[in-house]
């Protein structure tokens, strides 16, 4: 991350310098901070010369007038004060980030006339610019000078009535920005430094979070009889072997059933011997993204201290066409003792995942288990890179989803599941099949996945589209998003820490 912030919170400005930014309704009479920033009137007038009336995310950028006691003053329009909602927070602070480039110090007045500005919007702001932040520049070795300068953290002072309660906020909005950087991270990482060894050693280091974690090896592995999983992986090198990681948070009370998440971690996909396209191939880094949203929950998690028991699992592993790699033909027997015929090596990431699946079932007897998987081109085809895909098996879960996925507008759209989808993946030859064609493909490997849950309440969030390469907005900049942690933060936090 080469851009961040170190954020105060204060009723009043303390030690004025650098740039000021103030916010302003939509039609307010004046901008925020005015007696502070602007006494002599000097940004109203310029207001009115430009007809910058405060439309969303509108700016007015001026060079402070001779007597001010900062540099430049920066106004930044909300649109209709009186509706505003935690999304329209965070892409203001994403905005103002953004507006506030490279700067040393700056000071944000919170306090717009006419607008309520509660200490959870403060907070959502200041996440909001965190987010809006990020860049992921770490192997670029021709930086400039300023570039360089640029990458230390701005001090930023956001003036707000409510301070002292905004500081204690943002003490949460900053473990969720932690999860979603770490996301981020991983899914921009290039897949020669990030193999599953160094996926699973990452995940290792954030016991220093307060999480307990844990990782099985291919012995391990075999062992539990995991040949779905362990059938990807067997085309890869032998210093880049599958790994599962088991990461556990107790924050709620000893002996209730935790919540589970389960994240396919394919760390590169050729698709094996059913190899992929040249073009594009490169954006298969990022077949991780539901591992990566995992570990970067579980983290969120445990930095903001969650009254919740929460388990995470990590498929990691590697999809090579090495002249050991399995082969369309091949039959693996799973976990489950479910036998797969392997139609198509291309279609690898549902084979993680039922294994890990069975096995975090058949361990931890969650409440309920969410996947997360970059799992079907099919999902892109439907819903482009704008809602996720969402199956399940509990309508009071689907609907728990949603919601959480409407506050943080990481949007879910909810696709069918059916008897009559499941019976494309039977098999001639073994229990089932891995793959059921071109048609209905996010939709039949959704059913693969349910054959491996019993009746343990379940959802499935297809996440092709929206993990690497989504539409960027004020608060992603970046071609890795960290979608999913935020709305599993939010589900958690509205439907089991209430």
């Amino acid at each position: 991350m080469a851009a961040s912030f170190t954020f105060s919170f204060a009723r009043s400005v303390r030690a004025p310098g650098g740039v000021a930014l103030s916010l302003m309704a939509l039609d307010a009479p004046e901008a925020a901070g005015a007696s502070s920033v602007d006494p002599d009137g000097v940004v109203a007038r310029a207001a009115r010369v430009a007809k910058f009336s405060g439309k969303s995310l509108a700016v007015l950028d001026l060079i402070a007038p001779q007597g001010s006691p900062f540099d430049r003053l920066i106004v930044l329009g909300l649109g209709d004060g009186t509706a505003l909602g935690e999304h329209d927070w965070l892409r203001a602070g994403g905005a103002a980030a953004a507006r506030l480039g490279s700067v040393e110090k700056a000071t944000v007045f919170l306090d717009a006339p006419g607008v309520e500005i509660t200490a959870k919007a403060a907070a959502d702001f200041a996440l909001g610019m965190e987010l809006g932040a990020y860049r992921f520049d770490r192997y670029k070795t021709t930086k400039k000078d300023e570039e360089r300068k640029a990458a230390a953290p701005a001090a930023v002072t956001l003036v707000t009535a409510e301070a002292t309660a905004a500081k204690k906020a943002f003490s949460a909005a900053e473990a969720v920005a932690a999860g979603v950087v770490l996301a981020r991270d991983l899914v921009n990482e290039p897949p020669n430094v990030l193999g599953p060894v160094e996926f699973a050693a990452r995940a290792k280091a954030l016991e220093a979070s307060g999480l307990e974690v844990e990782i099985l090896d291919e012995a391990a592995m075999r062992a539990l009889g995991m040949g779905a999983l362990l059938g990807v992986s067997q085309g890869s090198a032998p210093g880049r072997p599958a790994q599962l990681v088991v990461m556990q948070w107790k924050g709620g009370k000893a002996g209730e059933r935790p919540l589970a998440f389960v994240g396919k971690g394919v760390v590169f996909d050729t698709g094996g011997i059913s190899i992929k396209p040249a073009a594009g191939m490169e954006d298969m880094k990022g077949d991780m993204g539901g591992a990566a949203a995992v570990a970067g929950l579980m983290q969120t998690l445990a930095l903001r201290k969650a009254k919740v028991n929460a388990v995470g699992i990590l498929g990691l592993v590697e999809n090579m066409p090495d002249a050991n790699a399995q082969r369309p033909g091949d039959i693996v027997t799973s976990m489950s003792g479910q036998t797969i015929e392997i139609i198509n090596t291309d279609a690898e990431g549902r084979l993680v995942l039922c294994d890990a699946l069975w096995y975090c079932n058949d361990r931890f007897n969650p409440q309920l288990m969410i996947d997360l998987a970059t799992l079907t081109g099919a999902i892109m085809v439907a819903l482009a890179g704008h809602h996720a895909g969402l199956f399940s098996n509990d309508d009071r879960l689907a609907g728990d989803l949603l919601a959480a996925g409407q506050v943080t507008q990481e949007r879910l759209w909810r696709m069918p599941l059916a008897k009559e989808y499941d019976k494309m993946i039977d098999s001639k030859f073994a229990d089932m099949k891995n793959t059921g064609g071109r048609h209905g493909g996010s939709v039949t490997a959704a059913q693969f996945l349910k054959r491996f849950v019993k009746d343990t309440p379940w959802a499935h969030l297809d996440i092709a589209g929206t993990a690497m390469g989504s539409p960027t907005d004020e608060i992603n900049a970046s071609w890795g998003s960290g979608f999913g942690v935020r709305l599993l933060n939010e589900f958690v936090r509205a439907s089991y820490e209430t």
